[in-house]
């Protein structure tokens, strides 16, 4: 999915247009979070590629369709935390535990969009 993708929450589940787990949310009604865009994807790479000291040519690999957790040797179980802060710091958000899995760190693309999300929010409730 490029640019302009869109998860749907509908019902109290989250409805995501590539292959992904439904999840209750305890929303109801419709909300459109949009999809990592490709400035996103771009600054979330070199935020990985600072934090995990990659080498320029894994570095330079890095975009949405590259998996993450299980095919980045430098992204182990202890790195994640490293990880997390670095991105709290670097896109203003805050990531609560219970919002962590394996799912979040499958690809850039998905932990990607999870930022998006996270961003959207923020902007939503601030504009309230």
């Amino acid at each position: 999915m490029g640019e302009g993708a869109m998860l749907q929450w509908q019902r109290g589940f989250a409805i995501c247009r590539r292959p992904f787990q439904w999840r209750e949310t305890g929303q109801t009604g419709v909300t459109t979070i949009p999809a990592a865009s490709d400035q996103l994807i771009t600054d979330l790479a070199a935020t990985l590629a600072q934090t995990l000291a990659l080498s320029p040519e894994s570095a330079a690999g890095l975009q949405r369709s590259t998996l993450l957790f299980g095919n980045l040797p430098e992204l182990d179980s202890m790195a994640v935390a490293t990880v997390l802060t670095a991105l709290e710091d670097r896109f203003g958000i805050l990531i609560d535990d219970d919002e962590i899995s394996a799912e979040l760190f499958e690809s850039v693309g998905s932990l990607g969009d999870f930022i998006a999300g996270k961003i959207d929010a923020h902007n939503r409730t601030s504009a309230a």
